[in-house]
């Protein structure tokens, strides 16, 4: 069955269930939401709303209120005071397609359970991740593993593209070359014998696109996304994790926005910069040397005390 006539049938699917259910969720259920040139997520199975935050909090208070005000007011206190287990009582499932090299960087998160397309059983897709132009930057100076703010001239960044996409294709034929298999599996050569496919992917390019099945619960969700939704997360894994947030946003609102409040847009401050902090509103001059900081916690507090 090709895969849009399986997504059809996926999304004419009726279920009837007793269980908790999003609205907002059901209609973005199998539906693809894109990232990047190939890429996408959807969104195939979930398992409880807000309510089941608060439901799994109430257990040891016995029976709580129902108004939604409470449970907006009760999510945030969780959130603001790390109780993260009943968060931990919503699961949702995604379906992502998504470049190698960005896989091995989200794999290190290892609070989900993962099953990913075999390249040794089956034949990867002659699809790669090729940047916009716009996104290609020199190595900061400042940091090891980021992008500098600065831009590369224009015949550079041509010829970075040229690389980048010759290479792709070239490891792509020498991929189906060496196995004797084209993408659907046909053999190419009757007279030769290819290698075995799961050789044969060594060749292939890091922005050549895979797929997996990727399931977590929200804590853990939300803990990933305050990383890779970050500005300092690299580009091509930020933007999943923005289209990520917009599906939490619609499948549990309070805790997203108990999130974005406690988590997302907030900031942790040590003990030293607590001290500092009294000491400013005291109206005591204090600088970096007499803190007692490093010079990075100093710029960091700098940058999170500036208006």
């Amino acid at each position: 069955m090709a895969k849009n006539d399986e997504l059809q049938e996926l999304l004419q699917t009726k279920n009837i269930t007793k269980r908790a259910t999003v609205q907002a969720i059901e209609e973005l259920l199998y539906s693809p939401i894109p990232v990047l040139d190939h890429g996408f997520i959807r969104v195939v199975d979930y398992m409880g709303d807000d309510s089941s935050i608060v439901q799994a909090a109430r257990v040891s208070y016995g029976r709580g209120t129902k108004k939604s005000l409470q449970d907006k007011g009760l999510i945030n206190y969780l959130m603001r005071h790390r109780h993260t287990t009943p968060f931990e009582m919503c699961d949702i499932k995604f379906h992502i397609k998504l470049p190698i090299f960005i896989a091995r960087q989200w794999i290190r998160h290892r609070t989900a359970s993962v099953n990913e397309y075999s390249a040794r059983y089956s034949i990867l897709s002659n699809e790669f991740y090729v940047p916009e132009k716009a996104n290609l930057s020199p190595q900061s100076t400042i940091n090891k593993q980021g992008r500098s703010t600065d831009t590369l001239p224009s015949e550079v960044a041509d010829r970075v593209l040229s690389i980048i996409k010759n290479d792709s294709i070239n490891c792509y034929n020498h991929y189906v070359e060496m196995m004797n298999e084209d993408e659907s599996g046909n053999v190419i050569d009757e007279n030769n014998i290819g290698i075995t496919r799961e050789l044969a992917r060594i060749n292939l390019t890091l922005n050549t696109y895979t797929e997996w099945y990727w399931k977590i619960n929200l804590h853990n969700l939300l803990h990933f996304l305050a990383l890779r939704a970050d500005p300092h997360a690299q580009y091509e894994i930020r933007v999943y994790a923005q289209a990520m947030l917009d599906v939490v946003k619609a499948w549990v609102p309070y805790a997203y926005e108990a999130f974005e409040e406690h988590k997302m847009y907030a900031t942790s401050i040590s003990r030293k910069g607590m001290e500092v902090i009294r000491q400013m509103i005291d109206g005591k001059k204090i600088d970096q040397e007499s803190s007692g900081m490093s010079k990075r916690e100093w710029d960091e507090l700098m940058v999170n005390l500036k208006p």
